[in-house]
């Protein structure tokens, strides 16, 4: 079925989880004028990028799908890339959608016009389009990072960020060198080492990595996933609220987090000596102000013979390797980043502009913030997805993600209901919603004394949610439409 280009009743940017969700509700809402804009050939966003060597998900998989999705033949309790991946490809068949997805359309910027109430969309290839609502689900994880280090430009070997992994380039032998041994490099690395003649990991700080007890499932599992729903109901929220619980972690000073901190220092120290010093082993911040990871090999891995860690800090990059700050150069064939994603700054790089010409990148100058991970007055009809202050530390994304695509369909049926034009949060519910994130953000552990892709260079808290999973929920699933401005 064809859809007029300047005439779409909602116009989704990304195909990745949050895109998909959308046109899925829409679709089982008999909601047909909308377009997805991908400007990769494929679904799947950050897992269509992220397909580095034993890259996986840390939220176990049969919590880690939407709930009107359910996958009974996960192969085992934390999936592969792979695996995640053929799900989210599986989905816009699944609900007859495929056909309005476009791939290979990168947006370039989005203009409200207040006229005519509806958004003019340009992209790379020059082509323009106009929706009545705009909805961006590029989520957080989407622009690598690499940090800007004097020389990189002049290194002579092989470079490249793992969202975006060489896989043509054999490591076979080689000195590797990783910059940053985050989420994604405790993945990695372990494989890279068994490859790699000797493998360097330049190490800012240490990270709380904890067992990972995943297994596959047995064929009478899967059996029972298969034919008994409620069996598999059942164990997705055991999963749940088996995680939930863990948001007592996220709290500053916690009994839980002392108890862990202290139990990871005792057992990391007893790996202490002179090749691994203690303080590159054991954290000196609380458990939970970074990001806590999950692998049952990353300390084996750090332990071979073939792998050496160095603390020292990155100074300068020469073309046979990298220089650290006590003026030791560590000569390199490959250097790959584990170095994350540029998180705190949202929509990057899209140009926004909303009523009276406002621009969504000054408006978020001082950081990102959005009226429930959604919203921002003066942007009529537009809604973001896995916005500000919307990550977890301790639950799956795609609960929050499923929450926020129902607060964006019941927005849309009050729009029609009213006989509305135009919806956009008014400036005194923005404001508020920014206090209470900035006064409930400094009782968490992520504002502790640890630096973490969570906040912004000053330390404002910009990406996560600062409670449970089941208030976020409660909160969106009653919307307060005195909130919110409807223009007739």
């Amino acid at each position: 079925m064809g859809v007029d280009d300047q005439n779409l009743g909602v116009l989704i940017i990304g195909a990745g989880a949050a895109g998909l969700c959308m046109a899925a509700q829409l679709e089982l809402a008999g909601r047909s004028d909308f377009v997805v804009l991908e400007k990769s050939d494929g679904v799947g966003g950050t897992w269509r990028d992220n397909s580095y060597p034993d890259s996986g998900c840390d939220v176990p998989s049969h919590l880690y799908s939407f709930s009107f999705a359910p996958n009974p033949r996960w192969s085992r309790k934390w999936a592969k890339q792979p695996e995640i991946l053929e799900y989210f490809e599986s989905l816009p068949q699944r609900f007859g959608f495929a056909d309005r997805i476009r791939f290979g359309v990168e947006v370039t910027e989005a203009t409200w016009s207040e006229d005519e109430c509806c958004w003019t969309v340009r992209t790379t290839d020059d082509s323009t389009l106009r929706a009545k609502v705009l909805v961006n689900g590029l989520g957080q994880l989407n622009v690598p990072h690499v940090p800007d280090i004097v020389g990189l430009e002049t290194f002579e070997g092989v470079r490249f960020h793992s969202a975006r992994w060489n896989h043509d380039h054999d490591l076979a032998g080689e000195r590797v060198g990783v910059i940053g041994v985050g989420a994604s490099a405790i993945q990695f690395v372990p494989p890279v080492a068994r490859q790699a003649g000797h493998l360097t990991l330049f190490q800012r700080t240490p990270n709380y990595v904890v067992p990972k007890p995943d297994r596959e499932f047995r064929a009478w599992e899967l059996a029972a996933f298969s034919h008994l729903p409620a069996l598999r109901r059942a164990y997705r929220w055991w999963t749940y609220w088996r995680l939930e619980s863990k948001f007592n972690l996220m709290r500053r000073d916690s009994a839980l987090g002392r108890l862990l901190q202290k139990r990871v220092d005792q057992e990391l120290s007893k790996l202490a000596d002179d090749r691994l010093p203690r303080e590159v082993l054991v954290p000196d911040y609380p458990p939970g102000c970074r990001r806590l990871l999950i692998s049952n090999d990353w300390y084996p891995t750090l332990l071979r013979e073939n792998v050496t860690v160095t603390d020292s800090g990155v100074e300068r990059i020469t073309p046979d390797g990298v220089v650290t700050a006590d003026g030791v150069l560590h000569e390199l064939d490959t250097l790959i980043f584990g170095t994350g994603f540029a998180t705190t700054e949202f929509l990057t790089p899209l140009k926004i502009t909303g009523a009276g010409g406002v621009d969504l990148n000054e408006a978020w100058s001082d950081g990102a913030v959005a009226y429930l991970g959604l919203s921002v007055p003066r942007f009529p009809n537009m809604f973001i997805l896995y916005g500000p202050n919307t990550n977890l530390g301790h639950n799956s994304i795609l609960f929050m993600i499923e929450q926020q695509v129902s607060y964006v369909l019941a927005a849309l049926e009050q729009l029609e209901r009213r006989g509305a034009r135009a919806i956009d949060v008014t400036s005194g519910a923005q404001q508020r919603w920014d206090a209470e994130i900035r006064e409930r953000s400094a009782s968490t552990v992520w504002a502790g004394d640890c630096s973490s892709w969570y906040k912004t260079a000053d330390g404002r808290i910009t990406n996560n949610w600062v409670g449970h999973t089941t208030e976020y929920r409660r909160r969106l699933h009653t919307p307060d439409w005195g909130d919110w401005r409807f223009q007739r």
